[in-house]
């Protein structure tokens, strides 16, 4: 299992610090690449953690992602 952390920045210019696991997945870049092509679909969300926190995510109002395999502050 292969774990992201996201720093979300919104287009308000807000951000935020998410983690993100991919079970089916070892590979960080391919769950890179599945988080990239969920954002980018019309309808795409994903399901993060802050903390305890469950965190669903829409990709309309993300203007970047920075990304790093584990590290920022949550």
């Amino acid at each position: 299992m292969a774990e992201v952390v996201l720093r979300v920045r919104f287009t308000s210019g807000d951000h935020i610090d998410l983690a993100y696991d991919e079970p089916h997945i070892v590979e960080v870049d391919q769950v890179l690449e599945h988080v990239i092509t969920q954002l980018a679909q019309d309808s795409g969300s994903l399901r993060t953690r802050h903390g305890d926190r469950l965190v669903v995510l829409y990709g309309r109002g993300v203007a970047a992602l920075e990304v790093t395999p584990r590290g920022a502050v949550l």
